[in-house]
C-alpha cells in the first residue's frame, strides 16, 4: 500500500482569537517579549572561524500601539529562530535580527531588544610546555535597536590570580630574618651555601597569600566595527593582569605561573587600574564599567574595586 505524503496543516478559521478584543486600560508598553529562550548561536572562535554554542536569549519589542492588546509572540519567536540560524553574532547580524523582529510585528512595534548569554570557550596554550586547554568565559550581549540606531553592550569575565603585595613584603622580611639567624655565626658565606639554603625548606619561612580573582567587564561598543571584540578584549585584559588562570599544565608551566605572580603583585585597586588601562585605550569602546574581585584567602570576605569611564 502506497502512503501519500502528508499535507501541511491548514489553519482553522473557526478558532477563537482574543488578540483583537477591546483593550482595557489601554496604553503603550515599553517592552514585551520572552526571556530564557534556549537556542544555538554562531560565535567567533578566536581563530578566524565560528563555533555553534548553546545560548539563553531574551527578546522583546515595544508595544507602540496603545490600542493593541498584545504583540505577535509566536511570530517573534519564529523570526528569532530563523534569524539566528542565518546570522552569526556580529554587529551587522544583530542589527538584521532586531530589524526583522520589529518587522514581524506588522506595525505594532518600533524598537527591539535582544540579550544573548552563553559561555565562550577559548583554547589557551600553557605558559612553557606544549599543553593547551579550554577556558570558559561567561558572556552577555545586549543589543537594542531604537529609531534605527543600534546600541551594543558586551559583558564578560576573566579569571586570574592575585598575590598580595603586603603579604609578599612580610614574607620577604620573614625569609630575611630566618637567613640572618641561620647564618649569624658564619663568616664569608659562599654562593653555594646560600643557594643550598634557599633551595631547602629553611629557605621558605613564609609565603604570600594569593587567590583566584575575577574581572567582570561591561563595555558599550561603537557599532561601526565588523566584529564583536570579545577575544581581543579578553586577550588584552589577561595580558595586562599578567596572571590569567591556566588549564593543562606541567611543572615547568606551574613554575612559570609562580614567577608571573611574583612579577605581578597586586591589590584589587591595582588590578582595576590595569583593566581600565586596556578599556580606556580601545577605539571600539565608547564606555566601560569593570569590577574586580579578589576572593581573599586571608579573610572570609572579598576585596573588590570598581572603575568606569568613557572614551569621548
Amino acid at each position: 500500500m502506497t502512503m501519500s505524503p502528508s499535507l501541511p496543516a491548514v489553519p482553522r478559521a473557526d478558532l477563537p482569537d482574543v488578540a483583537h478584543q477591546r483593550v482595557p486600560l489601554a496604553r503603550p508598553l515599553d517592552w514585551v517579549g520572552m526571556e530564557h529562550i534556549a537556542l544555538p548561536v554562531r560565535v567567533a572562535d578566536g581563530q578566524g572561524g565560528h563555533l555553534q554554542v548553546a545560548a539563553s536569549i531574551d527578546l522583546s519589542v515595544n508595544l507602540a500601539n496603545a490600542d493593541a492588546r498584545g504583540i505577535h509572540m509566536s511570530r517573534l519567536y519564529l523570526q528569532l529562530q530563523d534569524g539566528l540560524a542565518r546570522e552569526a553574532i556580529t554587529p551587522a547580524g544583530l542589527r538584521h535580527v532586531l530589524q526583522d523582529s520589529v518587522a514581524s510585528q506588522a506595525g505594532l512595534a518600533t524598537s527591539a531588544r535582544l540579550k544573548i548569554r552563553y559561555d565562550a570557550l577559548l583554547q589557551r596554550k600553557a605558559l612553557e610546555s606544549d599543553y593547551a586547554g579550554w577556558k570558559r568565559y561567561p558572556v552577555e550581549i545586549d543589543a537594542t535597536l531604537v529609531d534605527g540606531h543600534l546600541h551594543l553592550a558586551l559583558a564578560f569575565s576573566v579569571e586570574y590570580s592575585s598575590t598580595c603585595p603586603a603579604s609578599a613584603a612580610l614574607s620577604r622580611q620573614a625569609n630575611a630574618e630566618r637567613f640572618a639567624g641561620d647564618f649569624a655565626t658564619e663568616q664569608g658565606v659562599s654562593v653555594t651555601a646560600v643557594h643550598d639554603w634557599l633551595a631547602s625548606e629553611r629557605g621558605l619561612a613564609a609565603t604570600p597569600h594569593a587567590q583566584r580573582s575575577r574581572a567582570s567587564v561591561r563595555v558599550e561598543l561603537r557599532p561601526q566595527f565588523d566584529e564583536l571584540p570579545l577575544v581581543a578584549l579578553v586577550d588584552a585584559i589577561e595580558a595586562a593582569l599578567g596572571t590569567p588562570v591556566q588549564t593543562a599544565v606541567k611543572r615547568v608551566d606551574e613554575q612559570a605561573f609562580a614567577r608571573l605572580n611574583a612579577e605581578n603583585l597586586m591589590f584589587c585597586e591595582d588590578a582595576a587600574r590595569r583593566v581600565a588601562s586596556v578599556l580606556s585605550g580601545d577605539a571600539r569602546v565608547a564606555r566601560y564599567d569593570a569590577t574586580v574581585a579578589h576572593y581573599e584567602s586571608l579573610h572570609p570576605h572579598d576585596a573588590v574595586a570598581r572603575v568606569s569611564g568613557s572614551n569621548d
